[in-house]
């Protein structure tokens, strides 16, 4: 492989140091490592599900730090950003064992507050490691959230801890120990041995030059960065490290920074600020996909944003560009992942009790509904493997194996909410073994009382015809059950383009649910389920007037703070009476399509979910047609034909 070539494959690099021409890197040897490098990218994507495009990132990225190490003159800086369990840590742990780096490899978790560790460095961190002989290592700064430099109100605070992080990212140089650190080192040895031949000459039995010891052994490696382990340096003189301590002093080199140009350093960590949905932990019934895909649009420009929330402007630029944005796991991702832990427990069954174990689809799908959490990552459908299956298979094995059968085939019973075992002997049937089981999710949602199951979903079904009508799209999802102690429910919309039309017909989807309860049920018996709604519409309606300039009336910005505030309750009369007009015209709306309403909302309570395609087909029993678009979908009018168009 030629130079020329390599320099296709990687595409932009970090800066080098200018190679002459005798330059002895070997060819052979920089095609194996390429060859290395590729088998660990497979290896990596086998192993881990819904990454494999942050897999091909993460590889291409530190391919010249990998190939040609000795060409670099500062770090290699990689950013991995995502929610919890999408697996970020995890990866460049087994990145490190692909490539036999776990004795180059160090962790550090950052921190302003108190941490566990004594030490408060990354240079003592990296010392400890022995990660200071500028040789090609790779460190993983995880957790990067709990360390910022700015507070909430964008103040700077005082950190005293690890502030040595900027300079190894500046120019990968870090100060070893002081003048007066090695000074008081070696002093402190003299001291130690002048002490014993003082207490000899008074005639104790003392040794004269005793070893140095392990504790302080381990202070003066780090010190003097020496490559000897502690327990040889523990088994020297004294005599013989204050000669090592006066030779390192003499040479220089103690006191020059340490080279970490040939560090890969994978900066890793959950960003809230870019993850808008990240504090939906306890969601279980959004559709994973949907989560997915509004992650999907998070950008590098999303991140350093929200970077800049939490450090400096001269800091956030040290994290570099190479930012690597990891989405949320999908349904698909899920679900293989459910797979591939079912397969993990046929392969321990056969191996551990010589049985063979199936699962049918309805296992998984228990498993799906009850242990995925979409925003919590992979953690939760680990744990609830363990809680339906395994936890529940141990019994049927030991049925098996005293019924001398070799084969279970395990099924769930929906309507029944039993587990079924069916023992076989070769193809011969030993016994049936059924095991009532209800999910904990399930559990939950069936506490839904059904009265309000049938308000809920009357005034989800509200939002549902009024997004129908106004902007002709079959909500992403339709829920009126879900896994919680009340009931509650949900209209998952798409990402609609604000313009002056499309802001009112979303003040109008959010106050359509109260009014459905109303016209539905009458307004005696409409709940209060309608207040973070008009709350919503309430913002938006004085965004349109006080911001935007929609209103004719009212042309100033009113959202001015401070020394250009305007008088906001000039605009108030107008906002009332805006949103009185929005309330009457989306009953007139609603009391249109009321048919259509009921139907929804008939369907809705009955199946507790509907997708987009099922609403859809609910409309068009009423003779309106509406689309069905994916979750990345963005609504926006045809701006390109218009402005073609105003020649």
């Amino acid at each position: 492989m030629n130079i020329e070539r390599l320099a296709r494959i990687v595409g932009p690099a970090p800066r080098v140091r200018r190679m002459n021409k005798r330059s002895d890197i070997d060819r052979d040897v920089i095609a194996a490592r390429n060859e290395k490098l590729e088998q660990t990218k497979t290896s990596l994507k086998a192993r881990f599900v819904g990454i494999g495009p942050i897999v091909d990132e993460l590889i291409d990225a530190m391919r010249v730090w990998w190939l040609m190490p000795e060409v670099l003159s500062r770090p290699v800086i990689i950013n991995l950003w995502g929610m919890t369990g999408v697996g970020k840590t995890d990866l460049v742990r087994r990145l490190v064992s692909e490539l036999g780096m776990q004795d180059r490899f160090a962790e550090v978790e950052l921190s302003n507050g108190d941490v566990t560790s004594y030490r408060s460095s990354v240079g003592q961190v990296l010392t400890s490691n022995q990660i200071i002989d500028g040789k090609p290592a790779i460190v993983l700064f995880d957790e990067i959230q709990r360390f910022n430099t700015l507070d909430s109100d964008g103040k700077p605070l005082t950190v005293t801890k690890f502030t040595d992080f900027w300079e190894l990212l500046s120019d990968g140089r870090l100060a070893k120990r002081e003048r007066t650190d090695l000074d008081y080192m070696m002093n402190e040895l003299r001291f130690n041995m002048r002490d014993a031949r003082r207490r000899r000459d008074r005639g104790e039995e003392v040794e004269l030059d005793p070893a140095v010891g392990w504790w302080q052994a381990n202070g003066m490696r780090d010190a003097l960065g020496l490559t000897d382990s502690t327990d040889e340096i523990a088994e020297m003189h004294q005599s013989e490290l204050v000669e090592r301590i006066m030779a390192a002093k003499r040479s220089k080199k103690v006191y020059e920074p340490v080279d970490h140009s040939q560090t890969l350093c994978i900066i890793s960590g959950n960003l809230d600020e870019a993850y808008s949905m990240a504090g939906l932990t306890a969601e279980a019934d959004v559709d994973a996909d949907i989560f997915h895909a509004f992650t999907q649009k998070i950008t590098v420009v999303d991140i350093k944003t929200a970077l800049s929330r939490r450090f400096k402007p001269e800091q956030v630029a040290r994290f570099g560009n190479v930012h690597l944005v990891y989405t949320s796991l999908g349904r698909g991702d899920f679900e293989e992942l459910i797979r591939r832990e079912l397969a993990r427990l046929v392969v321990s069954s056969r191996e551990r009790f010589g049985l063979t174990v199936s699962f049918s689809a309805d296992i998984a799908k228990l498993v799906y509904r009850n242990g995925v959490f979409p925003v919590q990552g992979v953690r939760p459908v680990f744990s609830s493997v363990a809680d339906i299956v395994e936890s529940n298979l141990a019994r049927f094995v030991m049925e098996a194996l005293i019924d001398g059968a070799t084969r279970i085939d395990l099924d769930y019973d929906v309507d029944r909410a039993k587990l079924v075992a069916v023992l076989k002997k070769g193809s011969a049937l030993r016994r049936t073994i059924e095991l009532p089981y209800v999910g904990r999710l399930d559990k939950v949602r069936e506490r839904n009382v059904v009265d309000v199951v049938a308000n809920v979903s009357v005034h989800e079904s509200g939002h549902a015809v009024a997004y129908a009508i106004l902007f002709g799209l079959a909500p992403l999802q339709l829920t009126s059950k879900v896994a919680s102690s009340y009931a509650a429910g949900f209209t998952f919309p798409h990402d609609i383009h604000e313009t002056k039309t499309q802001l009112l017909a979303k003040i109008k989807v959010l106050l359509a649910g109260g009014i459905a309860e109303e016209i539905v049920f009458g307004g005696d018996h409409a709940t209060t389920g309608r207040s973070s709604d008009r709350e919503q519409a309430t913002m938006l309606t004085l965004d349109f007037v006080r911001k935007h300039g929609f209103d004719r009336e009212f042309q100033a910005h009113y959202g001015l703070e401070f020394s250009y505030a305007m008088d906001k309750s000039v605009t108030d009369l107008d906002v009332e009476k805006m949103v009185s007009r929005l309330v009457a015209e989306t009953h007139e709306l609603l009391v249109e399509h009321q048919k259509m309403l009921v139907a929804l909302s008939i369907e809705l309570a009955r199946a507790g979910r509907l997708a987009a395609s099922e609403v859809a087909k609910v409309c068009e029993r009423f003779d309106i047609n509406i689309a069905l678009k994916t979750e990345g979908y963005l609504h926006l009018p045809g701006y390109s034909t218009m402005l073609g168009s105003a020649t």
